[in-house]
């Protein structure tokens, strides 16, 4: 007998990795409706799969900081539901979920993210050093704490998580790390549109990548210091506020770095191929990108600290960096440019979208 269940995220974007997540586990489970705080991207799934809650009627929607005080009480009151089993894709407090009917007394499985930034680690979340947040961080430390010993299991997206789970929940969780789609970045035949294509022409012939969302945290200033110290050019892709700040920063280097806004899909793998190698400076929670340019054959430079330390394998598929002086990033560019793309290839498919489903499904039925 197949039991019914509901998938609970927290909201959806049009573009972020636990959106990502959410659409694969739409599609390992795909009877099973999800609820959200509010839906941000209808294109994502059909309008009769998702349901959304109060939030979603009101401004709170576009101002995530002053909604994080009210989130732990909408979640407790979600409604009816006939569901047999919840699983949670939780960031935040998507874990507190709770059903009226005969779900209340479901198994709950949370598939986390990370403990919440916003009051568990606010140094590495800017948002959380709003005063909403700020000020109700006591209480809701007490109320997440308490409410993360309902789930049946909890599963954890890498060992660091794993950890923080332990130190902030007292609870111990299960490690299954995020689908990649390394099978499409490896067979994608989708060729370049004539925009991409001249943009992918102007570049320098050799260059360090650097791509994600431009905000503080993805340290993209690094890359921009690796360049300088490799003696190579750099090419960072994405956008987001940081972007005056880096641009200022590329300023006192003329000529050494270029700008590539909102790559697409089909330029970004031509970006990770045509780089020497990509550099992901971040302490990250997993950190999906550096899979991805495994995938295409391209070596990676990370931290030390943080997901990639377990996805990428110093010495074999990248170098992961304890420090980045001036010394140590010339030393790990050097070294880099050595690795095997096959090597990076083959390590980048324990992470494929495949291994994902049979673990997420042999965990749930458990």
């Amino acid at each position: 007998m197949v039991l019914t269940g509901v998938i609970v995220h927290e909201w959806l974007e049009p573009h972020g990795g636990a959106e990502k997540v959410v659409e694969e586990l739409a599609a390992i489970f795909p009877d099973a409706p999800i609820k959200a705080l509010w839906n941000a991207a209808p294109e994502r799934f059909t309008s009769d799969r998702v349901s959304e809650t109060w939030m979603s009627r009101t401004p709170l929607r576009n101002h995530k900081g002053i909604a994080v005080p009210l989130m732990p009480v909408t979640w407790r009151h979600l409604g009816k539901s006939d569901a047999e089993w919840i699983l949670c894709s939780s960031h935040l407090f998507a874990h507190h979920a709770r059903f009226s009917g005969p779900a209340r007394s479901a198994a709950k499985y949370v598939y986390a993210y990370t403990p919440a930034r916003y009051i568990w680690n606010p140094e590495l979340d800017r948002r959380g050093a709003s005063l909403a947040v700020r000020a109700a961080s006591v209480p809701l430390k007490a109320i997440d704490r308490r409410r993360a010993q309902e789930p049946h299991a909890i599963a954890a997206i890498s060992n660091f998580v794993r950890g923080r789970i332990k130190e902030s929940w007292g609870r111990d969780s299960t490690v299954v790390y995020p689908p990649v789609d390394v099978e499409g970045f490896i067979s994608a035949s989708e060729e370049l549109s004539e925009h991409d294509q001249m943009i992918l022409d102007s570049l320098p012939d050799t260059f360090v990548l650097g791509a994600s969302r431009f905000i503080p945290y993805k340290r993209l200033d690094l890359v921009i210091d690796m360049g300088i110290a490799a003696d190579l050019d750099v090419v960072l892709a994405g956008d987001g506020p940081s972007l005056g700040a880096l641009q200022h920063k590329a300023s006192e280097h003329p000529g050494r770095v270029t700008f590539v806004k909102h790559p697409s899909h089909t330029l970004l793998r031509a970006l990770y191929i045509r780089s020497l190698f990509y550099m992901f400076p971040p302490i990250e929670d997993f950190g999906i990108m550096p899979v991805e340019a495994m995938a295409t054959g391209t070596p990676v430079v990370a931290s030390a600290i943080g997901g990639a330390s377990e996805t990428v394998q110093h010495g074999t598929t990248g170098v992961l960096l304890e420090g980045f002086s001036p010394a140590e990033l010339r030393e790990a560019a050097q070294t880099v440019v050595t690795m095997d793309s096959a090597a990076c290839v083959s390590r980048a498919w324990d992470f494929d979208r495949s291994s994902f489903a049979k673990e997420i499904r042999a965990w749930v039925g458990s």
